[in-house]
């Protein structure tokens, strides 16, 4: 005899289903402009201007290191991101964003801007956040 799952009882379930659900067409949407989600995430989170180790950037966003150099070395190999030694410690290699990615990103953000607006609008969107209660 099965047993209804409650999603709503667990944070973790409800966080991954909100996840799911925020990101559905995402993907697809940054693919249409040759981007992953990590990819956007990456060039994001350089947006500050300075360089990151690629440590602190895996911790930062949740990337396993050897997913996190692969989208670094795509990104790299288009110009997007470049490396440098750090200056304080010539054995840490530090990634920036380039020119061309800081362009790249404000065209990006358009694109994830729009889809934020669409889920917005959606009703399955307001209900699954007002579902959504942290501790």
């Amino acid at each position: 005899m099965g047993h209804a799952v409650d999603a709503e009882s667990s944070l973790v379930a409800q966080l991954t289903l909100a996840q799911r659900w925020a990101t559905r067409g995402l993907a697809r949407d940054l693919a249409e402009d040759d981007c992953t989600v990590d990819q956007w995430l990456v060039l994001r989170a350089l947006a500050d201007g300075q360089g990151h180790p690629m440590g602190e950037l895996a911790g930062t966003l949740r990337i396993a290191q050897p997913t996190l150099t692969r989208v670094v070395d795509a990104l790299s190999d288009r110009a997007l991101v470049y490396r440098r030694q750090d200056t304080g410690d010539g054995r840490r290699v530090e990634v920036h964003l380039s020119r061309q990615g800081g362009v790249r990103l404000v065209r990006l953000e358009a694109v994830v801007r729009a889809h934020e607006a669409t889920l917005a609008s959606d009703p399955g969107w307001q209900e699954t956040r007002r579902k959504l209660t942290l501790p």
